[in-house]
């Protein structure tokens, strides 16, 4: 029964209602997208490790925190791997860039969201424009009845209110995400900058991270250094960028 009135009021709404509907199909898969995403990543935290880690840095533990990072798949935990790798050259931007690519992540396809917010009102007018003008074509004929304006003009209002419903409900998803991608993206040049003071202050006690990092870049060209010789494929090197 509801579904049939459902239908019934989709095609009163004209054609227009079919790209209507389409908006809103594209807007619920970049949500249900987007909910997944921040699921995943929720669950790949684990903050308890983060306190053990930067206490390894601040005592000058670079094995152990190394170790604790190398082959994480916990986003600040690798974000720091590429900051040891790469702390010979430039600790700070390594991080920063592997915090960039994170936050792309987190902001991909919210642009179709945006798009939907704007889209789908305007589609909602344009449907509602061309049906007061199906409307007013009554005006001139000799048996004009007013039941055909008055009706005309409530079925081009359907479409208006379809497009203002699907705006509202994906504006919701779309605020709530930018404030998530906010908070992430604090939370990374927290976790950079509180890592790059826990270094200096371990170097100002005598263990230099940049010495660590030249080390470790060595050990790794040593172990591919003989698989490029023999001709064999190189063993993968671990925490490296996606």
């Amino acid at each position: 029964m509801l579904a049939n009135v459902a239908v019934e009021t989709f095609l009163r709404g004209g054609w227009v209602m079919w790209p209507i509907l389409g908006s809103f199909f594209l807007a619920l898969c970049v949500v249900i997208d987007r909910v997944l995403w921040w699921l995943r990543f929720r669950s790949a935290i684990r903050v308890r490790s983060h306190q053990v880690v930067r206490d390894a840095i601040r005592s000058g533990s670079f094995p152990e925190a190394w170790n604790m990072c190398r082959d994480s798949g916990e986003p600040f935990l690798r974000n720091l791997s590429e900051g040891l790798v790469h702390a010979n050259t430039s600790m700070l931007a390594a991080m920063q860039l592997d915090a960039s690519r994170v936050i792309e992540q987190a902001e991909a396809r919210m642009w179709v969201l945006s798009t939907m917010i704007t889209l789908a009102p305007l589609l909602g007018l344009f449907g509602t424009v061309v049906g007061i003008m199906g409307s007013f074509a009554f005006v001139g004929d000799a048996q004009l009845a007013p039941g055909k304006v008055s009706g005309g003009i409530a079925e081009a209002l359907i479409a208006t209110s379809c497009g203002i419903a699907i705006a509202v409900l994906s504006l919701l998803p779309y605020n709530f995400f930018r404030k998530r991608l906010a908070v992430l993206r604090s939370s990374f040049e927290r976790w950079i900058n509180h890592t790059e003071l826990l270094a200096r202050s371990a170097k100002e006690h005598g263990h230099d991270i940049e010495a660590f990092a030249a080390g470790l870049r060595e050990t790794r060209i040593s172990r591919t250094a003989p698989a490029l010789r023999t001709g064999a494929p190189a063993t993968s090197v671990p925490c490296q960028s996606e």
